[in-house]
């Protein structure tokens, strides 16, 4: 059945049209959230892949990123499953329009680019403010950290990157190269783990970006295990968009693809399967190579191991040729690689743990404190995606009803969505898990984000709250000196004139005493000691006449201070009494805000301090 137009009513939905609350109304009766009784798969099944559109990418008109992403259908051609959850597919495509859009977009332009009416896309991203997916700021929209939360749910329940990283990460020291990890996803590749080398001429693609498997090293080693209707979809694909429009990761081509450059591809396959090894020499772009080799899963039939994701060796042609690259580099590669599948052979699956529950229930309070401007079934469904995670890479409905404390008829809708957006598969056994396309979903942007990135919005926030110049600061590798990396002063006619880049010795800050109280013993044990106890440093005109200053700490995953935060005045606007009672508590909730932050952006990807 074809997909109804958009209309401007914000829960609109094709038929049967679903209510704020995510109830399901057809011929003028509700079903109601939870009520009745639905068995696991009983109901209304979730459609087949071929009415579903995950084979075409066809999608609703609010969804057109996912058209561009496939290309290979337009969105007139969508067909939306009946009990598909309207709002959330909405939310997911304003999502990927930010995602495009590398993190930021103007709310017309999300209007433009969604063709969605102007008061949904202000309810969405009202929403998706609220969950701290996005920050809104005046009129632009900018994606937020805490939305890795959902691809890190896909990558901890992979398990890969935590698995193999670090011996990404060994290879690319060794070797002085980048070194990148990829699944398969469909007819592309998607990157899941990046060790680059740092140089004036960088190579390297972000977490998360999505790739045609034709233009690189790793895609003819997965198109080792594709079926016929799978090179049908890859033929179709190619044909839609021949340029490759729809990759935004990668330069399109100058001229469309042909049927030698098909033939070029399955050659290449062909020769992948034969040597257990694949080139791209400069199909991405004039310079760049790569060579690529599997890594098979060990929990798979010995005759048959496909590979679990492909090790890749990434240069360029200033450095090394793709034959160099094959003779020199490849069997150390191959060793990596060995290493790595001797990695996943040896680590057993993780202790089953406490399940998450009622990871929903805060969302009735934001429904009640936002009214109209929450809407609650796109955070409830949005929700769903963090169910799964290291312990739990496939859960069955229940196990989603249970983890969410959504009603199993709310969790069903959810994730009969998901599979329509290719986001969640539906395995044999009625359990779903998540793809690799949940890293679309802000990711690839968000992947190199770096601390003063975070914390500037923190900072500004608390700026406007106690009327004071703010910041954040490193400690220098020597220990002697701060460096500034984040600021945000206040509009007052007397203010600390402090610009980011500015060193100060650190001894004599506060952020440097906080900075130092984390290092070794020094001369100033005591006094070290004691801030480091208190949580706080709190220095009274000793870097100039009439400053003062008090600083906390910025802590990393493991419990490191990475970074301080301070708010600096002249002593007669706050008293030292008055800098502990009123402004450290400030402090110490915006230190906790960026902390978390912090912590989701570094649980599968670096963040740089500076």
């Amino acid at each position: 059945m074809p997909a109804k137009p958009m209309n401007d009513d914000p829960e609109g939905s094709a038929a049967p049209s679903a209510d704020e609350s995510g109830a399901t109304v057809k011929d003028g009766g509700t079903t109601a959230e939870g009520g009745g009784t639905t068995a696991e798969g009983g109901g209304t099944a979730a459609p087949a892949t071929a009415s579903t559109t995950p084979a075409t990418g066809a999608t609703t008109p609010a969804t057109a990123s996912t058209a561009r992403t496939r290309g290979s259908t337009t969105p007139d051609e969508a067909v939306t499953p009946d009990e598909a959850v309207t709002p959330l597919i909405r939310g997911i495509a304003v999502l990927r329009e930010l995602t495009e859009a590398d993190g930021t977009l103007s709310l017309s332009g999300l209007e433009r680019a969604t063709r969605l009416a102007r008061s949904t896309v202000d309810r969405i991203t009202a929403t998706l403010a609220r969950m701290g997916y996005v920050r809104v700021d005046g009129r632009d929209v900018h994606l937020s950290p805490r939305l890795m939360e959902l691809g890190n749910a896909y990558l901890a329940a992979l398990r890969l990157p935590s698995l193999l990283a670090s011996r990404a990460d060994a290879l690319a020291d060794e070797l002085d190269e980048s070194v990148s990890l990829a699944v398969a996803d469909r007819d592309g590749i998607r990157f899941i783990h990046q060790a680059t080398r740092r140089r004036a001429m960088s190579l390297s693609f972000r977490i998360g970006d999505l790739l045609p498997a034709e233009r690189t090293a790793p895609g003819p080693l997965f198109a080792t295990e594709w079926t016929t209707a799978d090179w049908q979809r890859w033929r179709e694909r190619r044909a839609a968009d021949p340029r490759d429009l729809s990759f935004t990761a990668v330069p399109p081509r100058k001229y469309g693809a042909d049927a030698r450059d098909d033939e070029t591809f399955v050659s290449r396959t062909q020769e992948a399967a034969a040597n257990g090894w694949a080139l791209d020499d400069q199909l991405i772009e004039p310079g760049l190579v790569a060579v690529s080799v599997p890594v098979r899963s060990p929990h798979t039939p010995p005759a048959h191991r496909p590979p679990a994701c492909v090790a890749s060796v990434v240069s360029h042609t200033s450095r090394h040729t793709a034959h160099s690259l094959r003779t020199t580099l490849l069997p150390r590669l191959q060793a990596a690689v060995a290493q790595m599948e001797g990695e996943l052979d040896r680590t057993p699956p993780p202790p089953p743990g406490t399940p998450p529950s009622d990871l929903a229930l805060w969302t009735g309070a934001s429904k009640q404190q936002l009214g109209r401007d929450f809407i609650e079934s796109l955070a409830r469904g949005l929700t769903v995606l963090t169910a799964f995670g290291e312990a739990r890479p496939e859960l069955t409905l229940t196990e989603v009803a249970q983890a969410t404390g959504l009603a199993r008829a709310t969790a069903r809708r959810a994730l009969i969505t998901y599979e329509h957006l290719d986001l969640v598969t539906q395995t044999d056994d009625r359990t779903f898990a998540l793809t690799p396309q949940v890293l679309s979903l802000g990711f690839p942007p968000l992947s190199r984000t770096t601390l003063p990135d975070i914390a500037h919005p923190h900072l500004a926030d608390l700026t406007s709250r106690i009327h004071e110049s703010t910041s954040l600061a490193v400690l220098s590798d020597s220990g002697e000196e701060i460096q500034y990396t984040a600021r945000v002063a206040t509009g007052r006619v007397m203010s600390v004139n402090i610009t980011v880049g500015t060193r100060l010795p650190a001894y004599v800050t506060a952020l440097g005493r906080v900075l130092l109280s984390d290092r070794a013993t020094t001369a100033t044990t005591d006094t070290l000691t004691s801030i480091r106890s208190q949580g706080y440093a709190l220095v009274d005109e000793e870097l100039e006449e009439g400053l003062r200053a008090i600083a906390v700490p910025i802590r990393d995953r493991s419990g490191r201070v990475v970074s301080a935060l301070n708010t600096a005045m002249h002593a007669s606007r706050h008293t030292l009494r008055e800098c502990v009672t009123d402004l450290l508590p400030e402090l110490t909730t915006t230190a906790t805000r960026i902390e978390s932050d912090l912590h989701t952006a570094t649980r599968y990807t670096h963040v740089p301090l500076t």
